[in-house]
């Protein structure tokens, strides 16, 4: 694969490298570690709701720190292989993973998404300590929404924004430009789960699980929008088809290793999958809706994200009753609630559309056309 080196804010000559790893290689078992952390949470989640308490060592939890081992082991790899190359005086590829970051005093040369993914891989370790440390105190884990659960959920997160970044960087090629919406809408169904967080908040007169949930997929469905035409739409794509296959899977897996450990199940379980029903249903409109608001936005644009965020924080909010209603049965509708709900997400969702829209714009600069792989002092 090509490498590259800078010195001295100067871009060194690319050079080709006797390392023989094409970038899509590490790109791909990155995103693989992904998928199976989604697999491992949505499991594990599902266990809580239909099963219940839980002790560390679990299947579930062998997915979910399995591929944060994945994760963390490949970008690793990655930076220490650019990091020998750059000593060697040959260029760091750009589209391995965007531009090359100095760490440590240049010590290092880590491109950004491996950098970001490594970060994201180090910190959910220390939450698997603090989570060790919880069940030996504690024992079994009576709820999801623990402390070191947050922790990991959220460190998983941050690893999965660097394989976004690690597949933007190669978009000059057919399996980065496709790889981009692929890993946003897997990361827009696992990031809900950040929503759990905020669940015990929903006694009073908002939903914040809603108001959440549509800050975080308002965010990734414009960074789409920003990244390529109609990214939104391939994202909210790939989020349905993620959400339909966990649909069926959450629930069968959960009894099925309830069967094999001589558990029961809850009573009156009507088989409803936890996170899969958190994923909005209007995904695919509401993605193709914001590819047509935003196509003639200007890469400096401020105000048109911003109002594409908050018209898309109202219509998921507004929906978000009868999404609940088709999912879990009738239930009462309070005018208080919805309107209070609405208003907050429409805010939460003018946030996600502008910082959306600039995560886009970054994901464009870390592509080698426009990044050039200049070395940054960390």
């Amino acid at each position: 694969m090509d490498l590259t080196a800078s010195g001295d804010g100067v871009t060194a000559p690319v050079a080709r490298s006797n390392i023989v790893v094409q970038p899509w290689v590490p790109a791909s078992i990155l995103f693989a570690a992904n998928i199976i952390w989604a697999v491992g949470a949505t499991w594990d989640i599902q266990w809580h709701a239909d099963v219940g308490p839980d002790t560390f060592f679990t299947v579930p939890h062998l997915f979910i720190y399995a591929s944060a081992a994945i994760a963390g082991f490949t970008a690793l790899a990655v930076i220490l292989g650019t990091t020998a190359a750059g000593r060697a005086g040959r260029a760091v590829d750009p589209e391995l993973g965007g531009p090359g970051i100095g760490v440590f005093g240049r010590a290092f040369t880590a491109p950004l998404g491996y950098l970001v993914a490594s970060l994201g891989a180090a910190a959910f370790l220390l939450y698997g300590l603090w989570d060790l440390w919880w069940h030996t105190i504690y024992g079994f884990d009576a709820v999801i929404d623990s402390p070191p659960h947050i922790g990991l959920f959220l460190s998983s997160t941050l690893t999965s924004v660097g394989s976004v970044i690690v597949f933007a960087s190669a978009r000059a090629h057919h399996w980065g430009a496709l790889g981009t919406p692929l890993s946003l809408g897997l990361l827009l169904v696992s990031s809900t789960v950040t929503a759990l967080a905020v669940s015990q908040l929903n006694a009073g007169t908002v939903r914040w699980t809603t108001v959440v949930t549509a800050f975080m997929a308002l965010m990734l469905l414009v960074t789409g929008a920003a990244f390529r035409a109609f990214g939104a739409t391939l994202v909210a794509m790939t989020a349905s088809v993620v959400q339909g296959v966990f649909w069926w899977f959450a629930p069968w897996a959960a009894h099925v290793y309830a069967d094999a450990v001589g558990l029961p199940v809850r009573d009156n379980l009507r088989g409803i999958p936890v996170t899969p029903a958190l994923v909005p249903l209007v995904l695919i409109p509401l993605g193709l809706a914001l590819d047509l608001l935003l196509r003639r936005a200007r890469p400096t644009a401020r105000v048109l994200p911003t109002l594409a965020g908050g018209f898309g924080g109202a219509v998921i909010a507004l929906c978000a009753p009868f999404q609940t209603d088709l999912i879990y049965g009738s239930r009462p509708l309070v005018v208080e609630v919805i309107v209070n709900t609405a208003l907050f997400a429409t805010l939460f969702g003018c946030a996600g559309g502008i910082l959306g829209w600039g995560f886009g714009r970054m994901l464009r600069l870390a592509a080698p056309e426009s990044a050039a792989a200049q070395e940054v002092r960390a």
